[in-house]
Parts: structure tokens; C-alpha cells; sequence
């Protein structure tokens, strides 16, 4: 990701785009040296930031400071650059090659963290857990269960960043303002060498299609919906991380520690849940970052303004980056879980008898109970014990549960309590995560390793 919002490969796609227009432009009739083209294509991976910087001091213009240092190579071809173009022919068709490629990085990155929590799922599937509404305790579900809520985020994830990727087009061969017409005067009035020169130059770029209409630019509300869906990564993300500090705390599930990491430069006791954290913290940046999106498709003023371009360098790599970082850690994070399944079983067990008392419920409302006043005498005895073991025998007790009395202990079963939640987590993976991940080359989806 770092390689793709570098310098240097920005610096190549303005290049390729230069050679694709004059070499279009040649095979259409215009007096081109193609051998030229050819001699400074060869040499596109020649780049002298430093004499892009002297006439960038000169010209103030980015765009200009390299067309003239790539020209330089060939001075046969300099004079063929460039010919009809804007600025925004070159560096927005760029940007979008570049976003296709970063958003083709990210599809395999979020493939990975959700093929590690399939199979984190698949194994504790049926594994009963205390559920937590409110964060207080509620009936219980699974931990493969409760894994299968933090997959289906990716699941939707995923198709929103399939969908945004396959949306894109080229932004065109359009000139100033998107009608063409340099390049119509170019071709001496023939619109349809005009539209073959588009078509040979998004096809060169493996784009089927160009936006249907322009400005200068093309329409900000890609890039708005690129960071929303990069957005939506991020909160994702930063969901599963916040549980799973959750979790750590009550010492049921947390993030893998290594032998020697030390958790506080004071406190060497601590396990501090540092790679969630970090999470979390990249993720409130991203998700800050979709407003940049949004306010500058809204600031955009008639055929275009230049208030998009300082912020678009800014919000959408480092969205990119973020995105990237933040689903390294996950990946990294889901396959080193540590599940305690001792401290899971204290939960259960210490408030099972609270968890019983829906199924109580509902076998007192079938044996012809009224479930409003059987639920309020559940409320009462539940607010007056001092320990969760007092609830079962008073519920005995009460004549209002005679009908079940006999049947209450026998309620007090954590893998009993679980509904359908095992055969829901094979359903999931199945039907969603399993056609999700279908076509992923395997060793797309293994590289977790981390630098802190």
C-alpha cells in the first residue's frame, strides 16, 4: 500500500498515461515520432525528483514540472506530450488505476481476517458463552456465534469494496472542462477519432468504460463513496476491537501475547490489549476521514474547483493506509485468540440461574400460567436474592411455578440455553462466508506477520 501511494508510482501511471495519449494520437493520424515514444517508454522508470523539484520551483505547477522532466529524456517526444490534454486527463485517470489496484489490496486483506474468523467460529461454534446485552449479562449464545457477528461486518464489508472497485470507470480523455474539444480541433472535427482516442487509452488501462460526463474532474462522489467504504472497514473493525478489550477485561477471550512482550514499562504484570487499542485509535481516524470525501463532492463549484486536490492528497492514501494497517492487525489478531474457557465457565456458571428463567418462562406460560404476571414475579425474586443460587429455589417455591416446579433445576443447562445459535453459525459460514471467500488463492489470505 505504502509502494502504491508512493511517489514514485504516481510518477510512472502520469508517464504511462503521456505514452497512451501520444501513441493513440499517432495511430490516429496525428505527426507523431513513434520511435521516440518507444525510446522514452523505455526509460519510464528514470525518475530525477530532483530535477522535478527545480522545475516545479519554476512553474508551481506539478503536473508541468513533470512532463517536462520525463521529456527530457527524449527530447524528440517532448514536444508530442501532452498534446490536447488537462492535468486532470492525466493525474485523475492515474488516481483511478491507483484506487483499483489499493481497493483490489484491501479485497485480499479483508478476505484474510474473514477466512480467520470462519475458522475461529467453525471450531467454538457450539461452545456455550455468557451473552452480554447492555454489557450486562443476557441468555447465553456461542463463541462461534458471537465470532460469526464479527464476520458478517467483513461479509458486507467485502461486497461493498467488491462493488465500489468493479464500479469504477476511467475518467477520460475530456480536456478543460470535459467537452473534448481540444482534441476535437486536434482531429479536425471528427468526434469519432475523438471517441477511439478515449477507448484506446482506457483500454490500456484495462477499464471498460469512461464516466459518461465530466468536468475537469471526475466525479467527487467516487471518492466519497471509496472512503465510505473504507469507513465501513474501520468501524467494523474497531467493533471487533472494543469487544474484544471487552473480553479481555472479563478474561474470557484476548489477543495473542508473545512470551517476552512486556505490557507496561512499570507494571510488569500487565496484558495490555495493545493491538485492539491501535486498532481502534486507526479506526477513528478513518472513519473521520469519509467527512473529507463528502464535504469535498459538496464544495465542488460548477466544472471544478481546486479545493478537492490538497485534501483528496491527504484523506484518500492515508484512508488507504489506515485501512490497510488496521486489517493487518485484525488478521494478526484473529488467528492468535487466546479463549479461557475457564473464566467463561465462571461467568455461566455464576449467573446461569438468571439464564434459566426464560426457559422458566416459557414452560410456566405453556402449563397455562399468565406470562405477564409470571414474568413480574420472576422481576421480584431476581431483585430481592443476594446470590444468583437463591433464584432457582424460590422460583420452586412459588406457587405461581407449581406447574414446573418439579422441571426448574433441570433448566440450568448452559449448552441447553443456546437455541439454534450451532446451527446458525454452520448456516452463516456456508451460505455467506464460504461464497464470500470462493476463488481467493489461499496464499492471498496468510500474510499476518507484524511489526509493533
Amino acid at each position: 500500500m505504502l509502494e502504491l501511494f508512493g511517489a514514485r508510482r504516481r510518477t510512472i501511471e502520469w508517464r504511462r498515461i503521456w505514452l497512451e495519449i501520444a501513441r493513440a494520437q499517432a495511430d490516429l493520424g496525428l505527426p507523431i515520432d513513434r520511435s521516440a515514444l518507444d525510446r522514452l517508454e523505455a526509460r519510464i522508470d528514470e525518475i530525477d525528483f530532483g530535477a522535478i523539484e527545480v522545475y516545479e520551483k519554476t512553474f508551481r505547477h506539478d503536473v508541468m514540472a513533470h512532463l517536462h522532466a520525463f521529456g527530457d529524456l527524449e527530447p524528440a517526444a517532448k514536444g508530442s506530450l501532452h498534446l490536447g490534454a488537462t492535468s486532470m486527463d492525466v493525474s485523475d485517470n492515474a488516481d483511478l488505476v491507483i484506487f483499483r489496484e489499493a481497493l483490489g489490496l484491501v479485497r485480499r486483506r479483508l478476505a484474510g481476517v474473514l477466512s480467520g474468523l470462519a475458522d475461529f467460529a467453525r471450531r467454538w461454534r457450539d461452545r456455550p458463552v455468557l451473552g452480554r446485552t447492555h454489557l450486562q449479562p443476557a441468555q447465553p449464545t456461542t463463541l462461534g456465534k458471537r465470532a460469526s457477528l464479527w464476520a458478517y461486518d467483513l461479509v458486507l464489508d467485502l461486497r461493498e469494496v467488491e462493488a465500489v472497485a468493479a464500479s469504477l470507470r476511467f475518467r477520460g480523455i475530456q480536456g478543460t472542462t470535459g467537452t473534448q474539444d481540444s482534441f476535437l480541433a486536434l482531429f479536425d472535427g471528427d468526434a469519432a477519432k475523438v471517441a477511439e482516442l478515449d477507448r484506446r487509452v482506457r483500454t490500456a488501462f484495462s477499464f471498460e468504460a469512461s464516466y459518461s460526463v465530466t468536468g475537469q474532474t471526475y466525479p467527487r462522489k467516487v471518492d466519497s463513496r471509496i472512503l465510505a467504504a473504507l469507513s465501513g472497514v474501520g468501524q467494523s473493525a474497531s467493533k471487533f476491537a472494543g469487544d474484544l478489550r471487552i473480553l479481555a477485561m472479563l478474561g474470557e477471550v484476548c489477543e495473542p501475547i508473545e512470551a517476552g512482550q512486556v505490557g507496561s514499562s512499570a507494571m510488569a504484570y500487565k496484558k495490555n490489549p495493545v493491538r485492539c487499542e491501535r486498532m481502534n485509535a486507526l479506526a477513528r481516524h478513518l472513519i473521520a476521514l469519509e467527512a473529507d470525501g463528502a464535504w469535498t463532492a459538496a464544495e465542488q463549484r460548477l466544472e471544478r474547483t481546486l479545493d478537492d486536490s490538497a485534501n483528496r492528497r491527504i484523506s484518500l492514501p492515508e484512508a488507504f493506509l489506515a485501512t490497510d494497517a488496521i486489517l493487518r492487525l485484525y488478521g494478526n489478531v484473529v488467528r492468535g485468540l487466546v479463549v479461557d474457557e475457564r473464566a467463561i465457565d465462571e461467568a455461566l456458571d455464576r449467573h446461569l440461574p438468571f439464564l434459566a428463567t426464560e426457559r422458566i418462562l416459557m414452560a410456566a406460560s405453556r402449563a397455562g400460567g399468565d406470562r405477564q404476571a409470571l414474568h413480574e414475579r420472576i422481576r421480584v425474586h431476581s431483585r430481592q436474592v443476594a446470590e444468583p443460587a437463591e433464584l432457582l429455589p424460590r422460583l420452586s417455591a412459588d406457587a405461581a411455578f407449581a406447574a414446573v416446579a418439579g422441571r426448574i433445576p433441570t433448566f440450568a443447562d448452559a449448552r441447553a440455553l443456546v437455541g439454534l445459535a450451532p446451527a446458525q453459525v454452520d448456516r452463516f459460514l456456508a451460505e455467506e462466508v464460504e461464497p464470500a471467500l470462493a476463488g481467493f488463492d489461499p496464499a492471498d489470505l496468510a500474510d499476518w506477520e507484524l511489526k509493533v
